[in-house]
């Protein structure tokens, strides 16, 4: 009948938790995955040795790659794999450092909801605080590049090779990278477009 609450088939094993305990919980939860890839993020990172399901050992230092071998049951655990899974899809790069900095955001909203803040508050300000980072980012200190100097694309470009296993080739590396980009690079009408095309086994590793 039309009023009535709806009835909701659920395990006997079900626990249902609310208030500041579940919060800090989530936040614990948030603040594990992180550490679990802590150790994969910059010039000094450590590869991770994982099975696979074939039982071959498999070493790396993909955040993405070791995130999708855990399993891991807790809610927020896997909503910060999603958030890892999210940027690989639509960045291709930078998931050990999108999942460390979000377990860094969720330790330091930590204290405020011990003082009883109210979430909508704290993520309010974090909003904030993203609108200043971007006007500072476009306004002081982003600096234009010259397309055409070569010598200032490679400085850019060692900055991101410098923290994968390659780095003691970075030179060659650049190079190699410089060349390719430039190779599939279409300019029309005055937009440049970099001309990306995923082969079929590229999508399948």
């Amino acid at each position: 009948m039309y009023g009535q609450q709806p009835i909701i088939v659920l395990s006997q094993n079900t626990k249902r938790e609310s208030g500041r305990k579940v919060q800090l919980e989530n936040i614990s939860a948030g603040k594990t995955i992180a550490d679990v890839i802590r150790t994969c993020l910059g010039p000094q990172a450590m590869l991770k040795m994982l099975m696979d399901p074939m039982g071959g050992i498999v070493m790396t230092n993909d955040g993405n790659a070791i995130l999708r071998e855990i399993t891991v049951q807790h809610p927020s655990a896997k909503t910060m794999i999603e958030i890892a899974r999210t940027q690989d899809e639509e960045v291709g790069d930078g998931t050990t450092s999108v999942i460390v900095l979000a377990g860094e955001m969720l330790a330091v909203a930590e204290p405020f909801l011990i003082q009883n803040i109210h979430p909508t508050v704290i993520i309010r300000e974090y909003r904030q605080a993203l609108e200043d980072a971007i006007k500072l980012l476009q306004d002081k200190i982003s600096v234009p590049i010259d397309l055409n100097d070569r010598d200032k694309l490679k400085e850019v470009i060692r900055s991101c090779v410098g923290t994968k296993y390659i780095g003691r080739w970075a030179d060659l590396a650049v190079d190699i990278a410089l060349d390719a980009v430039n190779t599939v690079t279409v300019n029309e009408n005055g937009r440049i477009e970099v001309d990306i095309k995923k082969s079929p086994v590229y999508s399948m590793v």
